[in-house]
């Protein structure tokens, strides 16, 4: 194929499987206390240390991919003569879509004859991952590019994510849950569940009190949207901030209840841009099902 298929970091896979599926990826960018970090699928800064420091009080933030960043990073593959379509993270979470297009709008002009597709991809961590394989899946089938960017923009939104969380602390420290509303829940034990809704933003969907119910909850949302309900035959990726086995809890009850899926659950770091956000103590589950329409 002479295209290229490009994402951001915030697809939460990991530097080996974007290698082995021939995807390319741009870096976001992260703060943590004093310390400049690239969001790079933790090869400047492990996860578990990033993790740790925000355990330890460290303050992060993030910033996203800007314009020239991203002219660099086309060019690069179009004076090779290389067309390309970059799926960016979900508008509903960043802007950075719409750096990529006033990129794509200089160097259209700079390379005319080459092909140049910006997909918003309403998705975030590895559920924006899950659609880059499947993408690349369409292309190792021989779509081509104006095949591939049809199939994306025709089923990025039955990519299905849900998340939930088992400290309230760093939803308070980000201001979207008041102190008060956290002591509570925390005493009450209440873990959030949230999902991507069909603009690509993360919405609170339910309460639930005990982490062993909201797995239970987690993997009956999957049952209830999956592609054939508990026949759902295909990948299932989880992302988790540095709680891995409840992530592990959650993939095996999903291997027990689906019993068809195309291969064992991948679990995979939620990034730094992500995790900056979430903190430690998230899981979330990905899998393709009907098309979000909330």
């Amino acid at each position: 194929m002479n295209y290229v298929i490009t994402c951001c970091s915030t697809c939460d896979l990991n530097e080996q499987h974007v290698k082995d599926r021939d995807l390319h990826y741009i870096s976001f960018h992260a703060q943590l206390g004093d310390k400049t970090i690239l969001d790079d699928f933790g090869k400047t800064m492990p996860m578990e240390d990033f993790y740790n420091a925000m355990e330890e009080g460290a303050d992060t933030r993030t910033s996203q991919i800007n314009q020239e960043e991203y002219e660099a990073f086309f060019e690069s593959f179009l004076k090779e003569g290389k067309d390309i379509v970059h799926v960016s993270l979900s508008s509903g979470i960043s802007g950075t879509v719409n750096a990529a297009r006033l990129a794509k709008e200089v160097l259209s002009e700079k390379y005319p004859d080459r092909k140049l597709y910006i997909i918003d991809s309403l998705a975030a961590s590895s559920g924006y991952g899950l659609l880059m394989d499947e993408m690349a899946d369409r292309r190792d089938e021989g779509m081509s590019i104006e095949e591939l960017v049809e199939w994306t923009e025709k089923n990025k939104k039955r990519v299905h994510h849900w998340f939930f969380s088992t400290t309230l602390k760093y939803y308070i420290r980000g201001g979207r849950v008041s102190k008060t509303a956290g002591i509570f829940g925390t005493l009450l034990n209440i873990c959030p569940l949230l999902n991507v809704d069909y603009m690509g933003r993360l919405i609170p969907r339910d309460k639930i009190r005990t982490k062993k119910r909201v797995i239970q909850e987690i993997v009956k949302r999957m049952e209830e949207h999956a592609d054939g309900g508990l026949d759902y035959s295909g990948k299932v990726y989880i992302s988790q901030s540095a709680c891995y086995e409840d992530a592990k809890a959650v993939a095996d009850l999903v291997e027990a209840t689906f019993p068809k899926l195309k291969g064992k659950v991948e679990i995979y770091w939620i990034g730094a841009t992500i995790g900056a956000h979430t903190g430690p103590g998230t899981v979330a589950l990905f899998f393709m099902g009907d098309e979000r329409v909330d």
